[in-house]
């Protein structure tokens, strides 16, 4: 909500998820102040790309949040008037979630995005193998097959 510059746009490529609202506003601005987005560059590059990277670091311009969702900057846009919802939407979901789970799988993207492929078989296998053991997995698995809620989201 608002404007995200310079920093701020940094910020949101380090996010795993971003929610905008349309009247968002964001831009790689540093350009404009004579410095580099140079610390922020690895994440932004790692989340729109060199292309898109190159045209917003080298101009400085600021883009509204619709652009920011068709390069990847932002996950989902909304009327401003519907962020706090579908924040409060996004959290609940996320909550349902073993909190293990998540770390582990938050873990498992960039380990399995820097694999050959035949690498990724064998790292996926044991990523899963291990979460099937874990407690948490066991309560998950279990309460699916009882059909109920897991302990952690009740």
């Amino acid at each position: 909500q608002g404007a995200a510059l310079g920093g701020g746009a940094g910020l949101a490529a380090i996010c795993d998820i971003v929610i905008a609202a349309d009247d968002a506003l964001f831009g790689f601005t540093e350009v404009k102040l004579g410095i580099l987005p140079a610390v922020i560059s690895p994440f932004v590059l790692a989340k729109i790309g060199r292309s898109a990277a190159r045209e917003l670091f080298l101009t400085g311009a600021r883009f509204p949040a619709a652009r920011a969702r068709e390069i990847g900057l932002a996950h989902v846009v909304v009327p401003a008037g519907e962020l706090d919802a579908t924040v409060s939407r996004c959290v609940t979901e996320l909550l349902t979630a073993g909190p293990e789970a998540v770390a582990a799988a938050k873990a498992l993207i960039p380990r399995v995005w820097a694999q050959p492929a035949d690498a990724v078989a064998t790292l996926t296998a044991r990523a899963i193998a291990a979460r099937r053991v874990s407690l948490e997995g066991q309560e998950g698995l279990k309460a699916f097959l009882e059909k109920r809620k897991p302990l952690w989201s009740r």
